[in-house]
């Protein structure tokens, strides 16, 4: 019987005339004689169980598979095992070798985010892993993925906590290069509400808006989740005959007479005034607060 071969098959996605397909490569180490490669394609079904999808005999150190939407589709976990065999002999076979897992569709790196209230932009890529076809529209030739968020199960109600640069991302194609054969980048930031709501999971969904392609049509890509944790909000004070508490905690009295630049930011467009009045008569200078403005 025939040992253990290495054939080493792998899984690389390639145009052929203008369709996806996968390609099953696998090799034989010199000087073994001439064989015949009995190749079989199956894709994750369900975690551990795999679905047996297309089977065929060849001479040729590699096999094709189409992604025809049907059989095929974008989101599938593509394997192929190869068992070589004398020609004439299909009784002495190697023991057949499986490929890594091959995902074909839409992959966001990272694949899940954690980030904080500060104002931070975190930068999220959106990769395809099968090249992008243009069957005759050489005009707008890309799959456009629309983005949205959504709020994961908190207690209140309420708008995400991310906001995204962009509704929207482009897939340009170009060749292939690792496991990525077009990308985009779009950057998500948490929302500073200055409200102690705990962390919260927000979720991040991509469409893609290709309503009349068999393949990309139907396709779902899985969604990230973004966990925001909540930053505690500086407090300042100004309280009664003015007792001032800064944000880093240092107390102070003020009885001046007059509006006063209580606080301002030095990052955003945000201040407050505050106008203080004589409320001690003749007997003692004591100042009051009467009066706030805020930007």
């Amino acid at each position: 019987k025939l040992a253990s071969l290495a054939l080493q098959p792998a899984i690389t996605p390639e145009l052929v005339q203008g369709r996806v397909h996968l390609k099953c490569s696998y090799s034989l180490p010199p000087p073994e004689p001439p064989v015949q490669f009995r190749v079989l394609w199956s894709r994750l079904s369900s975690p551990g169980k795999r679905e047996q999808i297309q089977q065929e005999t060849t001479p040729q150190p590699f096999s094709y598979m189409e992604m025809d939407g049907a059989n095929l589709r974008l989101g599938d976990t593509v394997f192929c095992t190869v068992t070589a065999f004398r020609r004439g002999s299909p009784e002495q076979q190697s023991l057949p070798e499986d490929s890594k897992g091959f995902y074909a569709g839409i992959k966001f790196l990272p694949e899940s985010l954690e980030i904080a209230e500060d104002g931070k932009e975190h930068v999220l890529t959106v990769l395809s892993t099968v090249p992008i076809a243009c069957p005759g529209q050489h005009d707008s030739c890309k799959i456009t993925l629309q983005l949205s968020t959504e709020d994961l199960g908190s207690q209140v109600p309420g708008p995400p906590d991310i906001v995204l640069s962009a509704c929207q991302v482009d897939l340009l194609p170009g060749p292939c290069s690792g496991s990525s054969c077009a990308a985009a980048r779009v950057t998500v930031t948490a929302v500073t509400d200055f409200a102690q709501d705990g962390n919260r999971v927000s979720r991040l969904s991509a469409r893609p808006a290709a309503p009349g392609d068999v393949l990309w049509g139907a396709y779902t890509p899985r969604d990230v989740k973004v966990t925001v944790r909540d930053l505690p909000t500086g407090n300042c004070y100004s309280f009664t005959d003015p007792h001032i508490i800064t944000f880093d905690g240092w107390r102070y009295d003020s009885h001046k007479i007059g509006t006063f630049l209580l606080s301002r930011s030095e990052s955003r467009a945000f201040e407050v005034h505050v106008r203080q009045w004589d409320c001690g008569g003749h007997r003692s200078a004591t100042a009051c607060n009467c009066g706030v403005a805020a930007r």
